[in-house]
């Protein structure tokens, strides 16, 4: 069955900020929620459609792929949840937390009991802290793509006590909430007695309470420490890209979920060729015999030389093109890439010797020398074309 449209899902236009997406996929995951909604399958799956939809319109990458290409964008292998593929109960708690804020995972602060539980609260799975480097990345790691490997400072599982945040092991239920995770409070007001439920402070929302916490950790389950991330950029990233690996941040409290690694690209420039887009640009400059006589000459690419042909007569402003010796097009999926484009200028020399100049004057009355009219229409258009870009 086809997917709806997400942005449908959600109710919001396609125009819509990411606070106005938030504010929606927090209204939808209100009502949804199967603890409001025990037992009503067609609840879970608009619970889960929402879940889907707010995990790609929120991630400007996935937003503007969805945007370019639908559902269809997100085959296997493309990345993160990709449009709800593999995304489990747990997942969807996670991401929630970043919503609802604090520890908040599975038990749903405002409603009693978890999800498919029998009135047992699901226990808070926490999320680790996100992390963002600057990677830099040179022509050919840009063209082919890379792998790289590097080591971060980072909350890391506590070794001690295996993410537990226990000595031993052990934990007892929350005296102050009875294991419910949460407390509730009443009070008078103008309208009558009101009752009002928040996350109990004492276990913060888990129902369990740790008595002999792992003295490395403070019963987090996290010191800080160093771990070794790999990660695999695919080629054609552009200066200033953004890209998000889910699971390669720091590590959650009490065995929670990683938190995200978000790689931001820095391009070195290379020493002769020039990005423009998906095409690399070289700028030839050919000496007045080159460009009269025609020649043969090696120009660089990005991954040696090429040897190319000019033909005799070329004027300034000419434009050669070497077809596939671009770079990798990252927004297309079938493979395309962009051109090297070789710029010709011709060098006039600034002095002569007295030689030099004598044999510039004795052809100065030749009527080839003398440029034709459509030889000056030519060369010309070539810097009306650059102009209007």
């Amino acid at each position: 069955m086809a997917k709806r449209d997400y942005y449908e899902v959600l109710g919001v236009s396609k125009t819509a900020s990411d606070d106005e997406i938030k504010k929606a996929y927090k209204k939808m995951a209100i009502k949804y929620h199967p603890d409001r909604n025990p037992g009503d399958k067609q609840a879970e799956e608009k619970f889960k459609e929402a879940a889907e939809a707010y995990d790609v319109l929120r991630d400007p990458q996935k937003r503007q792929r969805y945007d370019q290409f639908g559902p269809d964008a997100f085959g296997p292998g493309a990345g993160g949840f990709g449009g709800g593929q593999g995304m489990s109960m747990d997942d969807i708690f996670s991401m929630m937390s970043d919503v609802f804020g604090g520890g908040f995972g599975g038990g749903f602060s405002g409603f009693g009991g978890g999800f498919g539980g029998g009135g047992q609260r699901r226990k808070p799975v926490y999320k680790g802290q996100d992390l963002r480097m600057r990677i830099e990345l040179d022509l050919n790691d840009i063209v082919n793509g890379v792998t790289k490997k590097f080591n971060v400072r980072t909350d890391i599982t506590c070794p001690h006590c295996n993410g537990s945040g226990s000595e031993d092991g052990q934990e007892s239920t929350c005296g102050t909430c009875n294991g419910q995770g949460v407390v509730y409070k009443t009070r008078q007001t103008m309208l009558g007695i009101m009752q009002t439920q928040t996350v109990c402070d004492t276990c913060h929302g888990e129902g369990k309470v740790i008595k002999n916490k792992c003295k490395h950790c403070n019963g987090e389950g996290i010191v800080k420490g160093e771990k070794q991330v790999e990660v695999e950029l695919p080629a054609g990233l552009v200066e200033g890209y953004a890209y998000n690996f889910q699971g390669k941040g720091g590590a959650g409290r009490r065995n929670g979920v990683n938190g995200d690694l978000q790689i931001l690209v820095h391009e070195k420039p290379h020493p002769e060729l020039v990005r423009d887009g998906v095409d690399l640009v070289y700028n030839l400059l050919l000496t007045i015999p080159q460009a009269v006589l025609g020649t043969s000459l090696e120009v660089p690419t990005h991954d040696g030389k090429a040897k190319i042909t000019i033909p005799a007569g070329t004027q300034p402003g000419t434009v050669l093109r070497l077809k596939n010796k671009g770079i990798p097009d990252i927004n297309s999926y079938g493979g395309q890439r962009g051109d090297e484009i070789i710029n010709i200028s011709v060098y006039m020399p600034e002095t002569l010797t007295k030689e030099e100049r004598q044999a510039i004057e004795t052809l100065a009355g030749s009527d080839n020398i003398k440029p034709s009219t459509s030889i000056k229409d030519k060369i010309f258009s070539h810097f009306r074309a650059y102009f209007k870009k």
